[in-house]
């Protein structure tokens, strides 16, 4: 069984970092120049590719919502789906994808 809590933790720990943003904010720089926004984006793909993987059917691309807002409930829905199929290795890396991120948007 995976550990379970470490991904709900990291979860919970960022959408409670980010969840009262503002469209500025979201639109500020991150790593690499990339905006924080889409940080987030190509971590909830990352998720979603993984779910792909593990319940055997072709990645497809997340859907980048007009407003920047709506990404702390993407990624909720996309850890839900990756606790739910994903081996647990998978789960971990996550987990660890999501504190990095955590980190970078300090």
């Amino acid at each position: 069984m995976p550990d379970d809590d470490q991904l709900s933790a990291a979860v919970r720990k960022l959408v409670g970092q980010v969840s009262h943003w503002t469209p500025p904010r979201w639109a500020a720089s991150g790593l690499s120049g990339a905006s924080r926004a889409d940080l987030m984006h190509d971590l909830v793909q990352w998720m979603a590719d993984r779910c792909a993987e593990a319940e055997g059917r072709p990645a497809r691309p997340v859907p980048r919502l007009e407003n920047d807002l709506a990404l702390p409930d993407q990624l909720q829905v996309v850890a839900a789906d990756l606790r739910r199929f994903a081996p647990p290795p998978v789960q971990d890396e996550a987990a660890t994808r999501i504190n990095t991120i955590r980190g970078a948007f300090a």
